[in-house]
């Protein structure tokens, strides 16, 4: 299948009349390419109730929209058009129609925010082990997978953050920063408490750049990123969802 990705933001156009053509070029294009799937990511802001309030130009987006997707003179066999959003409450209820199918995909489970955690890490350098990312998983309920990137993005920085702060550095033994050799030297720098042993005073900025061993990612990381990003999406929202499901959907 050929797959095309839009979000309502690629078909809105400030000229009048180049939205509805941007929708109907891009079923004409589906349909060239079929078998196709359409996805359109935040259809909310495309395909919203109508209202007094609503500008002609919506309402011109809305109804092409209704005319693709119904087919009127056209053969949408192999066509599979998928959309999402956060908001489903506030589609225009002839759209709603449109979606044969409506399915409420809940947020992550445990098991699956372990999964997200890894996937967000990569190969980025870390000690966690496979009880952390269980442990990750079982104190984010009720968190997105957005805001597990999120909480990943800002442990990736923690290490960052030590060596900018660090008052004193250490003499280790490690692989050097852009270094293909693969050989090992004694004479890396990381950062270190001041009251350890080997600790010398210094900043960042007096280690050569090829000296500086960052730290890798850990589970207090982690941790502390997770304690500062609270969850995008309240309770008020989940029964908003719960409560469309139960009127017009299925659960995922």
């Amino acid at each position: 299948s050929t797959f095309f990705s839009v979000s309502s933001s690629d078909l809105v156009s400030k000229w009048l009349g180049e939205s509805e053509k941007l929708v109907k070029n891009l079923f004409a294009l589906a349909r060239e390419h079929k078998p196709s799937i359409i996805f359109i990511d935040e259809i909310d802001s495309l395909c919203g109730s109508r209202s007094e309030n609503e500008s002609e130009a919506a309402r011109r987006i809305k109804t092409e929209f209704l005319v693709q997707m119904q087919g009127v003179g056209n053969d949408n066999e192999g066509i599979l058009v998928l959309g999402a959003t956060n908001i489903p409450w506030t589609l225009d209820s002839a759209i709603r129609r449109r979606f044969e199918k409506r399915i409420y995909i809940p947020l992550p489970e445990d098991h699956a925010r372990s999964s997200m955690f890894k996937l967000h890490l990569g190969s980025t350098p870390n000690s966690l082990t496979e009880e952390d990312f269980i442990t990750l998983g079982r104190k984010t309920d009720g968190y997105s997978g957005a805001d597990i990137s999120i909480i990943v993005r800002d442990a990736l920085m923690q290490p960052v953050r030590r060596v900018q702060s660090a008052t004193h550095f250490k003499k280790v033994r490690g692989l050097p920063p852009f270094s293909d050799s693969g050989d090992m030297v004694d004479d890396l720098l990381t950062p270190c408490s001041p009251g350890d042993p080997n600790a010398v005073e210094m900043t960042w900025v007096d280690v050569p750049g090829d000296k500086l061993l960052e730290p890798v990612v850990s589970m207090a990381d982690m941790l502390q990123s997770q304690s500062n990003t609270k969850p995008t999406v309240n309770e008020q929202d989940l029964e908003k969802l719960k409560k469309f499901t139960e009127d017009f959907g299925q659960e995922g």
